[in-house]
């Protein structure tokens, strides 16, 4: 029985991809164990968002090397799409298998046996447009749902409809089936994924479903806990969506919302589908109907064209913004996007320097929303994750908790009382069995 082993860089949709391929070769009778374990086989799914993915392929490629000298290793992922030949010449690479072929690659790697030379399957990304639904299992506490692929929005930074296609999706009744599956594996909760959620419906290039649609059924679905909207354009998120999520009992309160920049100026460099404005009135709604939701928001520093002014101006938005945190990037040049051909580059010094001051906003916005919180109940999905005796775990508006460990407490959903901050900035809570030893 060959062992075969996966390491994954990136994003959710990366991890639930990554976990359906372990399933596929299970299903053939390899056996699937961690990195570390002398593997005969190596898959690396690679991400292409940031500028640095060549050289974290290259390190895990070291790192595999290292570990079993001659194993086969097979790159996959968005930056296998968009640099099969580079890829293709880093030592000890076997095979690079490009979006279209990544699904296939137990039939079009048959056997495993090491070539001559790399093996390349890499065809346009115009081939990647069928939907492959999946999702993650046995990795976390929860669980990562794949429900929509590809994107059509072709904002000016952005290299992942180069790398993943067309917005494609699966259908209603295939999520629910997927739903059900992962509701008899006992996980509380799923985190519904996709490049462009918000585009969800998208059947055969045809639209036949709203994302709406979807989050209605969903919520029928017994033996889920919990669903977390992983993340969602705001011109996507319809006030129907905010709705129903703040009178669902399985939808939580927590949306990710991409703003980019706070710069309408920007926002129309970036071809972004919305102004500031919309942005705001998104966050007002959630706010009006889900005082206690968490927003999370993704926002770029140090796009083409950005002057102090313009920064200013996002940063003054974002900081009177009711936000809980915020996913910073420092822009970074993309090969054949159109942002990298824009006038006004930003001098890296300044990129980094916006960087932080927003990172810093971040901090100030997240400990803001967390004291919030203090006094309150909470209900807590405890994960198996101990550091010096102490279990972590997320409330239901993903407020990251720290108890004491106890392997009871492991995958339960407890209501625990929010007593203080630690020095970590994470929220300490009364002991759970404290809470819960009356019932």
């Amino acid at each position: 029985m060959k062992k075969v082993a996966f390491y994954t860089l990136g994003c959710k949709l990366n991890f639930s991809e990554t976990s359906t391929i372990a399933r596929m070769f299970e299903e053939r009778g390899y056996k699937k164990v961690s990195f570390s374990d002398t593997p005969d086989i190596f898959i690396i799914n690679t991400c292409s968002v940031t500028d640095n993915a060549d050289k974290k392929c290259r390190k895990v490629v070291r790192e595999a090397k290292a570990i079993s000298p001659n194993a086969y290793v097979s790159i996959i992922g968005c930056y296998a799409q968009l640099k099969p030949k580079e890829i293709s010449e880093i030592p000890g690479v076997d095979a690079v298998l490009g979006a279209a072929e990544k699904f296939r690659l137990l039939d079009l790697l048959d056997g495993f046996v090491k070539p001559e030379k790399a093996q390349v399957f890499a065809s346009e990304v115009t081939e990647a447009n069928s939907f492959i639904s999946g999702y993650s299992m046995n990795d976390r506490t929860r669980t990562f749902l794949k429900v929509q692929d590809g994107c059509n929005y072709n904002c000016t930074f952005c290299t992942i409809p180069l790398a993943r296609g067309k917005s494609r999706s699966d259908t209603v009744e295939s999520v629910l089936v997927n739903a059900r599956e992962i509701a008899a594996t006992e996980v509380k909760e799923v985190v519904l994924t996709g490049v462009n959620l918000g585009d969800f419906g998208i059947v055969e290039g045809r639209r036949q479903f709203r994302f709406y649609d979807l989050v209605k059924e969903l919520d029928k679905v017994e033996g889920i806990e919990r669903y977390r909207i992983s993340s969602i354009e705001p011109n996507l998120l319809s006030n129907d969506i905010i709705e129903y999520v703040a009178e669902s009992k399985r939808f939580v309160p927590h949306f990710h919302i991409p703003l980019q920049s706070g710069s309408d100026k920007l926002l129309k460099l970036m071809r972004r589908r919305y102004e500031r404005q919309l942005y705001a009135d998104r966050v007002a709604k959630i706010k009006e109907l889900m005082p206690h939701c968490c927003i999370g928001v993704d926002v770029i520093v140090g796009f083409p064209g950005e002057t102090e002014e313009d920064f200013l101006d996002t940063y003054h938005f974002l900081n009177e913004l009711d936000v809980s945190y915020l996913h910073v990037f420092t822009y970074s040049e993309r090969p054949n996007t159109p942002a990298i051909d824009m006038e006004g580059a930003v001098p890296q010094k300044t990129r980094q320097k916006r960087s932080k001051m927003l990172r810093s906003l971040s901090h100030k916005k997240k400990r803001a929303f967390y004291e919030q919180h203090i006094g309150g109940q909470a209900t807590v999905l405890f994960e198996n994750d101990v550091e010096n005796g102490m279990m972590h775990g997320f409330t239901e508006n993903y407020i990251r908790v720290t108890a004491k460990y106890d392997p009871l407490l492991v995958n339960e959903l407890k209501q625990v009382q929010l007593v203080r901050l630690n020095d970590d900035g994470y929220m300490e809570v009364e002991e759970p069995e404290l809470v819960y030893e009356s019932h």
